[in-house]
C-alpha cells in the first residue's frame, strides 16, 4: 500500500489556520512583477467570445515569449527524431544516473503553446533534476478540439515506450492544462490496462474544468497569469458548450484515482486554481495514495517559468521528490 505524505509548503508553512491566511499577499500588496505580469497577460486576454484569430494572436505573443528567454546554460536541446509527433528532448550536460526520463506536457489551456515554449520548462526540469525531458507538440483547440490533444499525449507516451523506455522508467510532469493532459494519461493507461509512469509531477494543474471553486472570487485579485473569463475560453474552445465539464475525461478530479503514482503538487498561494491543487491532494490522500502537496506563499500560476529565487526553489523541490523514488 503507497504511504501518505504530509502536507507540506515553502518554508515549512501551514496550509490551514491563522498562519496561512496571514502568509497570502493582499491585493494591494501585489509584487511589481506580478502586477507587470498581470498587465501583459490582459493584452491578449481571452475570454468565452474569442474567436480563432484571437487565439492565433495568442500563440504568437507566447512563442515569441520563449524567444526571449535564455536557455539554461547546462542543457543541450535536440529533435527527438522521426514519429507521429513533433518532438525534443532537453538534457543536462553533465552526467546523470539511471534510465529514468521526464515527459513532459506543456501548458496553455489547450489553445497555445509550441515546442519553444514548452522548452522553457524543460530545460529547467533537465537542469534541476539531472534528468533528460521529452517534450512535444499536441495539437490544439479550437482548430482541434478534444479528444485531439489526449491522442497526441498517448502517443507521446507510445513514442518513449517504443524507444524502449518501460513505463517505470518514465515521470510524467506538466504544468496548468499540461497537469491536466498527465493525469488523463495515467487514467487513459489505467482504462486500458496497462503500465503506469514511475511518477506524477503537477504545477499548478487544472483538474476541475467546472471552474466551480471558491478559489476563483477568494484570488481574482491576486492571480497575475489567469481569470475565471480565460478559463471559460479555453474551456469552450477545448471541449465545447454543451460538454459535461465533470466528466473525467475533462476534469481528471472526478475520474478513478486509486492506485496512482507517486504524485508531487505544486501551486502558488495566490492562483485562482489552487483549489484545484487543494482537492486533487485530498482525493489523492483519502484513496491512500503517495502524495505531496507544496504551496508556495506568494506565488501564481506556474511561477517556475520565470526566473526566480521561488522558482528554482520549486524546482530543486520537484528534484528532491523524484530521487526519493530512485
Amino acid at each position: 500500500m503507497n504511504t501518505i505524505k504530509s502536507v507540506r509548503t515553502s518554508k515549512n508553512n501551514k496550509v490551514s489556520g491563522k498562519n496561512k491566511e496571514s502568509q497570502e499577499i493582499k491585493p494591494e500588496k501585489m509584487a511589481p512583477l506580478m502586477k507587470a505580469i498581470k498587465a501583459v497577460r490582459s493584452v491578449n486576454e481571452i475570454s468565452e467570445e474569442t474567436t480563432a484569430e484571437g487565439f492565433s494572436r495568442q500563440r504568437s505573443a507566447q512563442e515569441f515569449l520563449s524567444k526571449l528567454v535564455t536557455p539554461p546554460i547546462g542543457v543541450t536541446y535536440e529533435k527527438a527524431g522521426q514519429g507521429e509527433i513533433n518532438a525534443e528532448w532537453a538534457s543536462p550536460d553533465y552526467t546523470h544516473v539511471g534510465k529514468t526520463v521526464i515527459l513532459y506536457c506543456h501548458g496553455g489551456g489547450y489553445t497555445s503553446g509550441g515546442l519553444g515554449y514548452a522548452g522553457i520548462l524543460a530545460g529547467k526540469l533537465a537542469l534541476h533534476t539531472g534528468l533528460s525531458v521529452f517534450y512535444f507538440e499536441y495539437r490544439l483547440a479550437p482548430e482541434n478540439p478534444y479528444p485531439a490533444a489526449i491522442e497526441d499525449g498517448m502517443k507521446a507516451w507510445d513514442s518513449l515506450m517504443y524507444m524502449g523506455y518501460g513505463a517505470e522508467n518514465v515521470i510524467i510532469a506538466g504544468d496548468s492544462a499540461g497537469g491536466n493532459m498527465a493525469l488523463e494519461i495515467v487514467l487513459k493507461l489505467k482504462e486500458e490496462g496497462r503500465f503506469l509512469p514511475k511518477a506524477l509531477v503537477l504545477m499548478s494543474p487544472w483538474t476541475d474544468m467546472t471552474a466551480s471553486s471558491p478559489s476563483y472570487e477568494k484570488y481574482k485579485d491576486l492571480d497575475p497569469m489567469l481569470t475565471r473569463e480565460y478559463v471559460l475560453g479555453v474551456r469552450k474552445a477545448y471541449a465545447g458548450n454543451e460538454a459535461d465539464y465533470s466528466l473525467p475525461q475533462y476534469s481528471p478530479l472526478y475520474g478513478e484515482l486509486t492506485n496512482m503514482p507517486p504524485t508531487l503538487i505544486q501551486v502558488g498561494s495566490n492562483e485562482i486554481l489552487r483549489a484545484d491543487s487543494e482537492r486533487l491532494y485530498r482525493k489523492l490522500k483519502h484513496n491512500e495514495c503517495n502524495v505531496r502537496l507544496k504551496v508556495y506563499n506568494g506565488g501564481w500560476h506556474v511561477f517556475q517559468l520565470l526566473p526566480l529565487h521561488k522558482a528554482s526553489r520549486a524546482l530543486d523541490d520537484v528534484r528532491d521528490f523524484i530521487w526519493t523514488l530512485m
